[in-house]
């Protein structure tokens, strides 16, 4: 198989500062005011058509901010990236309008990815009968709730039939009936030899759907293979971590947080 993403050292870091001075100061005299925190450091690895990758990791780990770079929603901050095909990204709010209706989404979203207004007219029925939304089409999005908005961003990704596909969190809500529709078309495009970027806290979705895993900790990669592997890994890892106090874990979330940081 080709390989369809490539990432080498891959690294997004961000300024942080605790008042507007010290944001102006810092634009005056950069690196003296404020400080540096890495969302994610010097991630490398290779993804070929066809793989389902999991993107997994304790909360604040760095997974949203990998999936957003290799989606093309956020640059990098240095590394190198090669994605060969189109990508879309599908996460909960992601992209959507919340003064706009359903349908005023689906046509302005369509409109970015290039479609001609008959085009569009063609696949309009087709999402909206995925989405599950009936009626709500046709309200304001801010009306909508998480579960509603999910839908909407999934139905009309998948009618895009992108190359890359990059799930964040969005079956994380909403019934179960539209999870298992959705599951369905991902495998779908799976036999399509299309490649997927799973990101959920849902370990049993991920061990059944994914066919690698990246296991982001800190904002570092701490391991990247196979599910089967992987996936015991981080399982024992998840176990001796829920193990410990509400204090204990803050501890540890507080120390991977402190490595992030540079004054």
């Amino acid at each position: 198989m080709a390989e369809s993403v490539v990432l080498k050292n891959i690294s997004k870091t961000y300024r942080m500062y605790q008042s507007k001075g010290q944001q102006l100061a810092d634009l005056i005299f950069p690196g003296k005011k404020g400080s540096s925190f890495h969302a994610i450091e010097n991630i490398s690895f290779a993804v070929e058509e066809g793989d389902v990758v999991g993107l997994v990791g304790i909360n604040g780990s760095g997974k949203s901010t990998l999936s957003n770079i290799i989606g093309g929603l956020i640059p990098a901050t240095s590394g190198e990236m090669e994605v060969n095909g189109e990508v879309n990204v599908i996460a909960i709010k992601s992209g959507l309008n919340n003064a706009l209706t359903g349908a005023e989404n689906i046509e302005f979203k369509c409109l970015l990815m290039g479609y001609s207004k008959e085009k569009i007219a063609k696949v309009m029925p087709d999402i909206i009968e995925f989405s599950e939304l009936g009626d709500f089409i046709y309200q304001p999005v801010k009306q909508y709730s998480s579960g509603m908005k999910s839908k909407l961003g999934f139905a009309i990704s998948v009618t895009a039939n992108p190359d890359i596909l990059i799930i964040d969190e969005a079956l994380s809500v909403g019934d179960q009936t539209f999870t298992d529709k959705s599951l369905a078309k991902m495998l779908e495009y799976k036999k399509q030899g299309k490649t997927i970027f799973f990101v959920s806290h849902n370990l049993s979705q991920v061990r059944n759907f994914c066919t690698k895993i990246a296991w982001i900790e800190g904002g570092k990669l701490r391991e990247f293979g196979p599910t089967n592997v992987v996936m015991r890994n981080y399982s024992a890892f998840l176990k001796d971590y829920n193990k410990l106090t509400p204090n204990q874990q803050k501890e540890f979330r507080d120390q991977l947080a402190t490595q992030r940081k540079n004054q």
